[in-house]
């Protein structure tokens, strides 16, 4: 394996973990601990909590109808995952911040895809809060996506833009004679 073989396993293996990572541990979550318990971890700042979110991101559209959910979340999982991948597709091979941020990105949204498929809703577990002001509740995919979003925000924001070398001018004019 050469050359592209090899980046496109790298990206295929960033993927790839953060899904293995986001499903292993949602899964022992579901095994080890009971629906709405919590486990500290650091007082008043982190704890474990096993909730199900059958809402979007910090529980928009929870109230919603299933079929509904199921629908705009069927629809709108297939246009992300399509964009992430031409977006992946189309960025320079050089790119490797970006194809990396790009690949995690994917990994979180297949991850949390899964859950809305088995189960019909998102198991999150990571409570961040200070004393009674709780973040939402989130996932190993979601921190995929946070992570991979604000690598992408940052690398663009400073990211030297090349610019394309200027045409020659246009010599092949006829000089004429007198």
């Amino acid at each position: 394996m050469k050359g592209p073989a090899v980046r496109n396993l790298l990206l295929a293996s960033v993927t790839g973990l953060v899904i293995f990572f986001d499903q292993l541990t949602k899964l022992h979550i579901m095994q080890t601990m009971r629906l709405h318990e919590s486990i500290p971890i650091v007082p008043n700042l982190f704890s474990l909590t096993y909730i199900r979110n059958p809402g979007a991101a910090f529980g928009l559209l929870a109230g919603s109808s299933n079929a509904f959910r199921m629908v705009f979340f069927g629809l709108t999982s297939i246009f992300a995952l399509v964009l992430l991948c031409t977006i992946l597709y189309r960025m320079p091979e050089r790119d490797w911040v970006g194809r990396i941020s790009v690949a995690a990105i994917l990994g979180g949204a297949i991850g949390n895809l899964i859950d809305r498929l088995r189960y019909g809703e998102v198991i999150d577990f990571l409570d961040v809060y200070v004393e009674n002001y709780h973040w939402p509740a989130f996932n190993v995919a979601d921190s995929a996506i946070t992570v991979g979003v604000i690598f992408l925000i940052v690398h663009f924001a400073f990211e030297k833009k090349q610019h394309p070398p200027a045409a020659p001018e246009n010599t092949s004019s006829s000089v004429s004679t007198a």
